[in-house]
């Protein structure tokens, strides 16, 4: 779990980093905003590309950050997504697998009808892909 004002701040940081998507095809802007185990707080627009298979989610952008800052220990805590639609907005399943890589434990946050919802990645994902070398997780 995580306290109030944390999920606060990162709904907030995933606001504000909506606004720097790259949406110009389906003009669906996302931003999303994880929390590490040491504490870090990354975020992530969406990037379309003409050739849609390209386009990378705001999830797996904000992943890409946190990496490339904490490097391969990385741990997901919690991870925030909104978009500016209405509509219920949680992770795809490619972002979901992504997720599960650096946080298998990690609390999802996302925009509802109603308003946020919190759910565990097990929920959303509940038998993500898991391959192991040798009985161990690859390093």
């Amino acid at each position: 779990m995580i306290t109030p004002a944390l999920r606060s701040q990162l709904l907030q940081a995933a606001r504000q980093v909506l606004e720097k998507a790259y949406a110009p095809y389906s003009r669906f802007r996302v931003g999303a905003a994880l929390l590490t185990r040491q504490g870090g707080i990354f975020s992530g627009a969406n990037v379309e590309n003409a050739s849609y298979g390209l386009t990378l989610c705001a999830e797996r952008a904000a992943v890409a950050q946190a990496v490339a800052a904490e490097g391969p220990g990385l741990e997901i805590r919690a991870l925030a997504v909104v978009s500016e639609s209405q509509e219920a907005c949680p992770p795809c399943g490619a972002c979901r697998q992504v997720i599960l890589e650096f946080g298998r434990e990690a609390l999802i946050i996302f925009q509802g009808p109603a308003g946020p919802v919190d759910m565990a990645l097990g929920e959303l994902l509940p038998l993500g892909f898991h391959l192991t070398v040798g009985g161990k997780k690859p390093e």
